[in-house]
């Protein structure tokens, strides 16, 4: 067993419940979940954080993500909407360094709650400084 749980389900040296598995990723059950239904979807590959993913696989997570929203709603699971989440650092709420979407299903009135302190409003001059500062590091990518 490594130091990452979700490295050792991919390579299946710890438990897991496998709704889905290809050479990039796999689809597997949370052990805690939101509500019934609550599935996580990983890179096989160790990365930390999105920007250390292959792209390629970024692509394939989000695909399969697309997929198993698909499959849960059209499943028994009670399915009345469905959040995905995905933490990407400690400040964002990251608790397993590895990249993981999680992808769960809603109902009125489960008990899962989503609270958005937004407190500032912007100015639209602000807003396109901002807009111009992300613009100019993405043009930089490769």
């Amino acid at each position: 067993m490594s130091a990452c749980i979700f490295c050792d389900i991919a390579a299946g040296e710890a438990p897991a419940s496998i709704i889905y598995q290809d050479d990039a990723v796999l689809a597997f059950m949370d052990i805690l979940p939101v509500n019934l239904g609550h599935v996580l979807v990983v890179p096989r590959k160790h990365a930390t954080y999105m920007a250390e993913m292959d792209e390629a696989v970024g692509l394939s997570l989000f695909r399969v993500t697309m997929r198993i929203e698909q499959a849960i709603r059209n499943s028994d699971v009670r399915c009345e909407g469905i959040n995905l989440y995905l933490a990407d650092g400690v400040a964002a709420g990251q608790e397993i360094y590895h990249v993981h979407m999680h992808v769960f299903p809603r109902f009125i009135g489960d008990y899962f709650t989503v609270f958005s302190g937004r407190g500032i409003s912007p100015s639209r001059q602000q807003l396109d400084g901002i807009a111009a500062s992300i613009r100019s590091a993405y043009q930089l990518l490769s």
